[in-house]
């Protein structure tokens, strides 16, 4: 782990198918997507004035979310008979998704696909965000940096001796890290992500803003 970190520091200086309205709980598998939050306040919640974004908050790899899959393809906004989770416990996911607002949302789109409970999606949801160990180098990204893609993927796999790497992949946008993907069975044990989710973004320097 440490010689990725020098890694870092050194760097200072330098479409698939998917269905809406199915019947919840058909699915194959999971995807949790783990957000940088640096990057997502630059490109997006510095302009909304998200809490998550402000100084001090210290945030790295928060939880975006906990996605059923199909071996090919996905569901979303499905059928389910199950009720919509109270604003206190959507309130309550914020200290591993950076707010309410994006729990719920994560409910409405994905959630009812799961076939749970919405008390039992969100139990699952932070279940599965306490499976992956963080790499702690990244709590130490004090300053911007533009890393190659496959940095992040091996501190991952270096921090998490139970993964693979076709279980995992990293996407980019606007030239910024994205998110680390991470497949898990439905029993929230890793598997082989399927071919429409092994994206892996290439970028040589995909940028990494710092620690707020």
């Amino acid at each position: 782990m440490r010689h990725l970190f020098v890694m870092l520091l050194a760097l200072t200086a330098m479409s698939p198918a998917h269905a809406e309205g199915e019947a919840a709980g058909d699915f194959d598998y999971y995807v949790m997507a783990l957000s940088w939050s640096p990057n997502w306040c630059a490109r997006e919640g510095d302009d909304r004035g998200d809490p998550q974004c402000d100084a001090g908050t210290g945030l790295t790899f928060t939880l975006h979310g906990l996605w059923p899959q199909h071996d090919r393809g996905w569901p979303s906004y499905c059928r389910t008979a199950a009720r919509d989770p109270s604003r206190e416990a959507s309130a309550a996911m914020a200290d591993i998704m950076g707010g309410a607002g994006l729990a719920w949302y994560q409910w409405k789109k994905h959630g009812r696909c799961a076939g749970l409970a919405a008390a039992e999606y969100y139990a699952l949801m932070r279940r599965a965000y306490g499976s992956v160990t963080i790499p702690p180098v990244f709590a130490g990204v004090s300053r911007d940096l533009a890393v190659p893609a496959l940095v992040i993927e091996r501190a991952f796999l270096e921090s998490n001796p139970q993964l693979a790497r076709d279980q995992v992949t990293v996407t980019c946008t606007d030239g910024m890290l994205q998110e680390v993907r991470i497949c898990l069975a439905r029993d929230l044990s890793p598997r082989r992500c399927g071919a429409d989710v092994i994206r892996d973004c290439t970028l040589p320097d995909a940028a990494v803003e710092a620690v707020r």
